[in-house]
């Protein structure tokens, strides 16, 4: 399991230093490919690094309506796009034209985003049910029931004995759970002080997640058992990101941390906002960068937390940014999506939508894809991939 993490991490790496060095696995291995983007922030550490390409210069190739804002951060896997909405239903698009392949109804609104995995589609509902879903026909498999609503995106591991996987999720009853991603049994839980709000992280044998509580958990994946407990200072709404024993959060009073997991204690603080984070960090060989509700997204070095450069919207940033090919992807509640430079913030393109972007991007196969809050999912690429737009 160990050596499978690394390759998450030098997949992570070598994008970020413009090289072609991805691990050999595919969209059914949960992980971000040139080619796909199976889940949350790209891979169980959720470091949000994509690997492949990207053009600074962007066109519409196509656009798809819900009923009602999509907050919901999109996967990308063979060849289709999965998305959640706060009407309550996961859709099934095609990737390159935008076309509606299936949809789920449940009987809450979906904040949490989808992951791809064997063959499934895993989505947690408002409706306090994680769902298991056929990725080709849309048929529900079987739904986990939690005590209270899902917000963050599941995460995934393989089973300790190597037959099958486990999905990892968070509920607002306050639990952690474990579950069978073949038969949707609970296999453990372990229960946090308040509302897990954000996906857990995965590395390294750990999970990782903050919450409510103003605690940093740091669980032992085999059994559920708590590791350490590591005080974040102040509640913790985003997802952490985890890579080389240390994480990467934000927190509500205004402080972005390094923690070490090993020592159990906070390695840097950046404390030059005065407001709070709620998007997740990307996380590079050298570099972290988040959104805050400063209106500003902020680059990080990644040893020592100094700022290496800022960039100004006129909203919050909540969308978690994603790094790919040197370039920087977002959306800001100013209504626009963003391309900036990783390398000094310099802004490359955006977009108007005209409403707030609160979604985080997809990123695969020189398309990005991002949800709305004016109800509709939007995928952007260079021209020649452009197809017509659905109503």
């Amino acid at each position: 399991m160990k050596k499978f993490f690394q390759l998450v991490t030098m997949a992570a790496m070598a994008s970020t230093a413009g090289l072609s060095v991805v691990p050999s696995l595919d969209a059914a291995g949960g992980i971000a490919t040139a080619n796909s983007w199976p889940m949350h922030r790209g891979g169980p550490e959720l470091l949000g690094v994509a690997p492949g390409k990207l053009s600074s210069k962007l066109t519409t190739i196509w656009k798809f309506k819900t009923e009602d804002p999509v907050v919901s951060s999109a996967a990308i896997a063979d060849g289709r796009v999965y998305v959640g909405s706060l009407n309550g239903k996961i859709y099934a698009l095609d990737f390159k034209t935008g076309k509606k392949i299936w949809e789920l109804e449940t009987e809450g609104p979906i904040e949490s985003s989808p992951l791809v995995l064997d063959g499934k589609v895993y989505v947690g509902s408002s409706d306090g049910f994680l769902y298991a879903i056929d990725a080709k026909s849309g048929k529900q498999v079987w739904k986990f029931e939690t005590q209270d609503k899902i917000l963050g995106g599941p995460n995934w591991m393989k089973a300790p004995d190597g037959k099958g996987n486990w999905i990892i999720i968070g509920s607002y009853d306050f639990l952690l759970y474990a579950v069978d991603a073949e038969t949707g049994k609970q296999v453990w839980n372990y229960e946090s002080g308040n509302y897990i709000n954000g996906s857990a992280a995965v590395s390294d044998g750990k999970t990782v997640f903050g919450g409510c509580d103003a605690l940093l958990h740091v669980i032992g994946l085999k059994d559920g058992s708590q590791l350490k407990e590591i005080d974040a200072e102040a509640y913790i709404a985003g997802s952490a990101a985890v890579t080389g024993g240390r994480v990467y959060v934000g927190h509500y009073e205004n402080v972005f941390l390094c923690v070490d997991i090993v020592k159990g204690e906070i390695a840097w603080r950046y404390d030059k906002s005065r407001f709070p984070y709620y998007a997740s960090p990307a996380v590079t060989a050298d570099r972290v960068i988040t959104g805050g509700r400063d209106k500003r997204v902020h680059c990080l070095d990644r040893k020592t937390g100094k700022l290496i450069w800022k960039f100004a919207t006129r909203g919050k940033v909540d969308s978690s940014p994603v790094v790919v090919d040197g370039k920087v992807v977002f959306g800001s509640e100013d209504g626009l999506v963003y391309m900036i430079s990783e390398k000094d913030g310099e802004e490359l393109w955006n977009y108007e939508i005209g409403a707030a972007v609160t979604a985080s991007p997809a990123v695969a196969d020189e398309v990005v894809v991002i949800g709305a809050d004016d109800g509709t999912v939007y995928a952007f690429g260079p021209k020649q991939k452009q197809a017509k737009a659905n109503p």
